[in-house]
């Protein structure tokens, strides 16, 4: 066989706690296209683990592994696939077996939050890249020279990184496409039902015009302005002002169309930013609260459980590796 018929070759590393959906939706863009009517098989793959044996997706459902960390050969491509805790998958064997083998120039990547594991592995510096929404803050925080972006997948050289979920379909119909060009791609994604494959650039989450609870210009605006200030917190006042309304107009708006106050919904953006730190960094509770715009620790804490109904310290994930203990090159 002429080499460029060789089907291409995908190593996909699950890390415990991956996503299914994910997984699956790319998985499924290779598989199919290996029944494209031409009958020529255009890919091939094998799922590795850290220890060879089955993984737990974040579901329950478990994956059989075809190995171990094995050798790659320099022609594979690697996509880490992660979901809920992807700092306990990865562990040190993990992360110098990435360092190794990536060094070969292989293309790599990652679904979902295995854009994290590629960060603790120090693969992703001055890189654009992507995660699923949940992990953006955690990785905006512990890598400033990271490049986030919220997209549904990103490309930046031999590095591509994914949202998850349905948007590893979108990634992966665009390397089926660069792979063998456009009618391919688009006999896959008519397989798969699905007609109007994303733009890379798109969000990852409804827009807050989209919400069906915003219907007020006024509101819209002070939503974003909060968003936008969450480590340095504006007065009721100061935001009010900047929408040119009243704080009791203001008031009013928050108790029509989201059934709260704008102090308790600034207040749950806070501590929702300071929930995703907490679990997926290293960064101690006092930094979290710091971070999260909150002047006093025993305010932070007594807000957080009454929120969530523990204290911010039991957030942190035993057996995680931590920043501190990963050489990032």
């Amino acid at each position: 066989m002429n080499t460029d018929d060789a089907p291409k070759s995908y190593a996909f590393l699950l890390l415990p706690g991956f996503s299914t959906l994910g997984f699956s939706c790319a998985l499924d863009c290779l598989s199919l296209a290996n029944h494209h009517p031409s009958g020529r098989k255009f890919y091939r793959w094998r799922l590795l683990s850290a220890d060879g044996l089955s993984v737990p997706a974040y579901n329950g459902v478990r994956i059989e592994a075809d190995s171990g960390l094995t050798e790659l050969e320099r022609h594979e491509t690697l996509i880490v696939c992660a979901g809920e805790n992807a700092g306990r998958g990865s562990t040190k064997p993990v992360l110098n077996w990435l360092r190794r083998e990536t060094r070969k120039g292989m293309d790599y990547g990652a679904l979902s939050s295995g854009t994290y594991t590629l960060a603790l592995a120090g693969l992703i510096g001055g890189k654009r890249v992507t995660t699923h929404w949940e992990y953006k803050t955690a990785l905006a925080e512990m890598l400033p020279d990271v490049i986030m972006e919220d997209s549904l997948y990103t490309v930046d050289g031999r590095v591509f990184t994914s949202a998850g979920g349905a948007a590893s379909m979108d990634l992966m119909l665009h390397r089926v496409r660069t792979d063998y060009g456009a009618d391919i791609a688009t006999w896959v994604a008519d397989q798969m039902v699905y007609t109007a494959p994303r733009a890379q650039s798109q969000g990852q989450r409804l827009s807050l015009q989209s919400r069906p609870d915003v219907r007020n210009p006024k509101l819209l605006l002070a939503m974003q302005i909060m968003e936008n200030n969450l480590e340095d917190p504006l007065r009721p006042e100061e935001v009010a002002g900047l929408i040119k309304l009243s704080t009791r107009q203001m008031e009013r708006l928050f108790s029509r169309y989201l059934i709260t106050s704008p102090k308790r919904y600034y207040l749950h953006l806070r501590l929702d930013k300071a929930r995703n730190l907490l679990r997926q960094t290293d960064l101690s509770v006092t930094d979290v609260c710091v971070a999260c715009g909150f002047k006093s620790l025993s305010h932070f804490s007594k807000s957080y459980r009454a929120t969530y109904g523990i204290p911010p310290g039991s957030e942190a994930s035993d057996g995680k590796v931590l920043w501190s203990d990963i050489d990032k090159r």
